[in-house]
């Protein structure tokens, strides 16, 4: 299955043909839709069949296809479709997803701390770090830091390099433990030009600007050495 949403996050529907019918939904040559990962969730939305529409609640993976899970009636083998996304909800975990890479890259930058763990919703998030320990002032420290960053207007592009080529660049992978399955010989590349560059699968926006302002609504110990912090975005 080809993956649009790799290639151009901004991509809001394409056409689609039914390859394969489950008792989950279906199955699709190419989708717009992202399967999720990463922490990020999937996308949901709609097939479309002239008058006829189906609703896609989520993606999952099952027996290594990605499935677009579907309740009730279900589009027939050989179909051609208009697959379209709830654009709202992909554009709210854009800024998220982006915001998370700018905190990332800001405490990578000036704390030197790794990711210990993630995850995220539409406007809202949370990242542990490798930190053994947190000031009084360190969470309005860190607000503060990240939304200069979007007050910089910062490019992002997102691109792709062969997996030898990738690992040489220094501490492309944040997490404290490398998740990139060893059979990917294609890298995706995710750069905040000036401030962050990561090995990730997720969508995000073209520029820091759009992300809107990121507030810091909590911290708290996980543990010796994991310290997690919490964020929420807003317009």
């Amino acid at each position: 299955m080809d993956i649009l949403c790799y290639k151009d996050s901004y991509l809001k529907q394409c056409k689609s043909k039914v390859s394969e019918v489950n008792d989950y939904g279906v199955i699709l040559d190419q989708t717009v839709f992202y399967p999720g990962g990463g922490g990020q969730p999937s996308d949901k939305g709609r097939l479309k069949i002239d008058n006829n529409e189906f609703v896609v609640k989520n993606l999952k993976k099952i027996d290594g296809q990605i499935v677009h899970v579907i309740e009730g009636p279900k589009p027939e083998v050989g179909l051609e479709v208009d697959s379209i996304i709830d654009w709202d909800h992909r554009y709210k975990l854009m800024r998220t997803h982006t915001a998370l890479h700018i905190l990332c890259g800001v405490i990578w930058r000036d704390y030197g701390a790794s990711v210990t763990g993630g995850d995220m919703k539409p406007l809202s998030g949370r990242m542990d770090f490798e930190l053994d320990q947190m000031s009084v002032n360190f969470s309005k420290e860190v607000e503060q830091k990240i939304n200069k960053e979007i007050e910089l207007s910062r490019n992002i592009k997102v691109y792709d390099l062969p997996r030898d080529e990738a690992f040489q660049i220094p501490d492309l992978i944040r997490t404290k433990i490398n998740l990139l399955p060893k059979g990917i010989n294609e890298i995706r590349i995710v750069d905040i030009e000036g401030l962050d560059l990561q090995a990730d699968g997720g969508t995000h926006v073209h520029n820091t600007s759009e992300v809107g302002y990121i507030k810091m609504t909590g911290h708290q110990s996980k543990g010796k050495n994991n310290k997690r912090l919490r964020i929420e975005v807003s317009d």
